[in-house]
């Protein structure tokens, strides 16, 4: 705070700023290192932005430095001091003559002078170190989060309504799972489809017709794997910062890293409430850039390319998308239980070479557990019509049955040269199949494990000396042919006696793997076979996007989960319902954002696939692991093992946790408006529509699942019933820039995020003071700087307004504090023309004319509107 200023002119106003620089033990040089904001018209400027010194940064109790206060109209050197860092409350006279500032290095309390400078004002410093609070002790809240690297930090101290103030601290950090997240995710994708590649290999004989696509598919699909190697490879190679900037969104090696993905922090410490925290993640929209969006994003160019599939003849077999993942997951579970399910056999027989009864018991639950899951992958239709799918595709498979409305088209196959293939919406049934071989086959495994459950139950009997048998071995005798039944001696060894039946087992298991794996992949290269390249390629781009989202998630999961460890009824919530996370979007539907929006869309979608672990971490590599497939993705989060004993029993026990994916969009910017007049914003809001309703699933999944006393006490304290429909109603709604919705979405999902409710004088205030309490919130335009920082900023500040008492004269003040390009230096970038805000501080360029001509005639007006449209699309274009 400077007092009493000189103004260079009389009866002028000064506009000031102080400049900060630093002058370095054994340097002689001054270093310039930051400034406040500007504050206009008064000789008693009140400064609230903070200059911080993080932990990084050389400074030492030896350090100087010079505070140059600037009149911003002419800049004057007129009045300067010099200080050193040693106290957190100092006074500094503030003199003429800048030459006059060596005197003084020996200053610390009062304003005397040695060299006759004239003492013009001066200015109250208050320096509080970085994790500590002033006047008060750090807490929880300070705590670094784990893989958080070069922060950037701003204080601010704003006046509350009773004339107190408010300390706040912003911080905005990058994140290593920046490229983390996609470099695990492409190893991941890269091992799928190399062991599909594989399985296409060894799909068996097939005739010329299916023969060729096979080859086709197998030389794009190589092709594929070696781009995603490459990309692998060049991200390896990435060193230094930890985030992808907005300049390089058009970069192909780049392609899977978010844009500009930060953690947002504000750390309040007010005289009246506890401190609080307050996070938001913010990113630039996940979308597929390199690729472009001439033809549309994924949302539009998924349904094209379905309807296509459906609606095309094409020598190819129909299976609908569902039919697809289906196989997929088949697949999957597969390739998981057949190596669990020999692994405990192998136990089994361990157990009885050592003849321990209880280890025997042990391993047999073990092993029926993970048959029957492994029986029941199989009990769907789609395997059977696979299995006649494939058939029909071998060398001599013929249909001879006529063809049947309502199993759709039939046609022959025939051999050298095959005839054409039409598209089958289904395969039909024909003599020369034999439907019964596979219902033989896959029913073998169940009664083999009914025979091996039949022997253990006799084994332990006899060595019991029991009576009778287990009600399980009579169920089994019920079931089984007489010849299945066995006899055993109690001489004999329970090795010898299982190893036959645990041979049939694998033997049985074996035969229904191969034959399963070979039809569902039959199914797979259906899907492949359509549409070459085209396929791949959105496979490619759902890819791209999808990391972007994913890495963000995770980011957003784990402070999420160490800001709320010790918050039970967040980790109640957690492994009950799952965790809502809500998405804030601020893409018009105009141009090239409504591909984004498009592909933004699905990204988000996609999230639901994934589920999150919590393991304890055994080493210093802390690092989330990811595993599965592309369509079910596990995220393994390691704590230490304090943090990990803390955690309720469900989920050490490593139950999946599962997150629930909105996405709420509203364009704010010109473009927008342009979109409104001229265009078209049904894909907004449809997506709003759609994610509306997901949102109320997942509340009434809330109400009925979450324990009764915490639903009690949230229902006494927020309508929550009636923010929903308030929120229905302005999505339904056709008004221009309906922020209301995000006011609203962001209160509901927030609520939903937390069993802990927050009283609230205001509804409509919605997120502020809750938000942070609990749940996980992304704020996303283009590139996550303008539109997004004028959000995020905005928030803030009523977050302060409604729950901290700021001083209502301050709001504006706060806002242009928070937003100015000098406090924002992570974001000062700046390569495309993101303008708009929510308070519409830029407004949008006009094209006069002279109205007294358009008044002439209506043909010159048609003609004023044609060419400033053109002018608009050429800007925008």
């Amino acid at each position: 705070a400077c007092k009493d200023l000189v103004a260079p002119v009389r009866d002028r106003k000064l506009n000031t700023l102080v400049q900060i620089s630093v002058i370095h033990p054994a340097e002689q040089g001054l270093t310039r290192y930051s400034s406040t904001e500007i504050v206009e018209g008064t000789r008693d400027p009140l400064f609230l932005t903070g200059v911080t010194f993080p932990s990084e940064y050389p400074i030492y109790e030896e350090t100087k430095i010079k505070l140059t206060v600037y009149d911003v109209k002419d800049k004057s050197h007129d009045t300067v001091m010099l200080v050193v860092f040693r106290n957190k409350h100092i006074w500094i006279c503030f003199l003429e003559r800048e030459e006059s500032y060596l005197s003084f290095i020996s200053f610390i309390f009062g304003c005397r002078t040695s060299d006759g400078g004239k003492v013009v004002g001066t200015i109250e410093v208050s320096v509080v170190k970085m994790g500590e609070i002033e006047d008060g002790e750090a807490d929880n809240i300070t705590t670094d989060v784990q893989g958080q690297k070069n922060p950037v930090c701003k204080l601010y101290r704003f006046p509350t309504s009773d004339n107190k103030w408010m300390q706040i601290r912003e911080q905005m950090s990058e994140s290593i799972l920046s490229f983390h997240i996609p470099k695990e995710l492409i190893s991941l994708q890269i091992k799928e489809d190399l062991c599909r590649n594989q399985e296409l290999k060894e799909l068996g004989e097939l005739s010329p017709h299916w023969d060729n696509l096979r080859k086709n598919v197998l030389t794009h699909c190589d092709q594929m794997v070696n781009m995603y190697q490459d990309i692998l490879t060049e991200l390896s190679k990435e060193t230094g910062s930890s985030f992808k900037s907005s300049s390089s969104k058009g970069e192909k090696t780049l392609e899977f890293v978010p844009i500009n993905l930060h953690l947002q922090r504000m750390h309040v410490h007010s005289p009246h409430l506890k401190d609080a925290l307050y996070d938001v993640i913010t990113v630039g929209a996940p979308a597929a850039h390199f690729q472009g969006f001439k033809n549309g994003g994924l949302r539009k160019l998924l349904h094209r390319f379905e309807a296509e599939r459906r609606n095309t003849g094409y020598q190819f077999i129909y299976y609908s998308p569902e039919n697809t993942a289906k196989a997929r997951e088949v697949l999957s579970n597969i390739n998981q239980l057949q190596p669990l399910i020999a692994t405990h056999a192998d136990l089994l027989l361990n157990s009885a070479s050592q003849h321990s009864p209880d280890s025997l018991k042990n391993s047999l639950k073990m092993l029926s557990e993970k048959t029957e899951l492994f029986v029941h992958a199989f009990k769907d239709q789609l395997v059977r019509s696979a299995l006649l799918a494939l058939y029909t595709a071998r060398p001599g498979g013929v249909l001879k049955k006529p063809p049947s409305p309502k199993s759709g088209t039939e046609e022959s196959i025939s051999q050298d040269p095959p005839l054409p293939v039409r598209r089958q919406d289904s395969i039909p049934h024909h003599s020369d199949y034999d439907e019964e071989e596979w219902d033989r086959v896959w029913a073998s495994v169940g009664k083999s494990l009914n025979c091996i459950i039949a022997m253990v139950d006799k084994l332990i009997e006899r060595e019991s000396g029991g009576e009778g048998s287990s009600a399980s071995t009579k169920d089994v005798e019920k079931d089984s042919s007489p010849e299945d039944s066995i006899i055993t001696h109690p001489k004999e060894d329970w090795y010898e006696q299982l190893y036959p039946l645990i041979l049939t087992l694998k033997d049985c298991m074996g035969e229904v793997v191969n034959r399963a794996k070979q039809s569902l992949t039959f199914v797979l290269l259906q899907e492949l076979a359509y549409s070459l390249p085209q396929c791949l390629m959105l496979t490619l781009r759902r890819d791209i996007v999808f990391s972007q989202a994913l890495a963000g998630l995770v980011c957003g999961f784990i402070i999420k989960l160490h800001t709320s460890l010790y918050d039970p009824g967040f980790l109640e919530q957690l492994h009950t319902v799952g965790l809502i996370v809500q998405y804030e979007g601020l893409l018009s539907t105009y141009s090239e954002e409504i591909g984004m929006l498009e592909d933004m869309a699905v990204g988000i979608s996609d999230l639901k696939k994934v589920a999150f672990k919590i393991i304890e971490a055994t080493s210093n590599d802390v690092l989330p692991v990811i595993t599965g497939r592309r369509e079910h993705y596990v995220v393994e989060v390691k704590v230490p093992a304090r943090m990990f004993e803390s955690l309720p029993l469900q989920i050490k026990e490593g139950q999946l946790l599962h997150v629930h994916p909105v996405l709420f969009n509203v364009g704010i910017n010109e473009q927008q408006t342009l979109a409104e007049r001229f265009g078209d914003v049904s894909l907004q809001e449809s997506i709003n529509q759609e994610n509306f309703e997901l949102l109320k699933e997942y509340y009434t999944v809330f109400m009925e699942k979450m324990p009764p006393d915490y639903i009690s006490h949230f229902q006494e304290q927020n309508d929550l019933k009636g923010l929903l429909e308030n929120l229905h109603q302005n999505i339904q709604a056709k008004k221009r820039k309906n922020v209301e919705i995000m006011w609203l979405a962001a209160t509901v999902g927030t609520l939903l995020s937390s069993i802990i409710p927050c009283p609230r004088d205001d509804q409509s205030a919605s997120i502020l003071g809750i938000c942070s309490l609990n749940g996980i919130r992304f704020t996303c335009c283009k590139s996550a700087k303008d539109r997004t920082s004028m959000s995020v900023t905005l928030e803030q500040c009523s977050i302060l307004r409604d729950e901290h008492q700021l001083h209502k004269d301050f709001f504006i003040r706060a806002l242009d504090c928070m937003r100015s390009r000098q406090t924002q230096g992570a974001l000062n970038e700046s390569d495309d023309p993101e303008t708009g805000c929510l308070t519409d501080n830029k407004p949008t360029s006009r094209h006069f004319y002279p109205v007294a001509l358009l008044l002439v005639s209506s043909h010159l007006l048609v003609v004023w509107l044609i060419l400033s449209l053109a002018l608009l699309l050429a800007k925008y274009q």
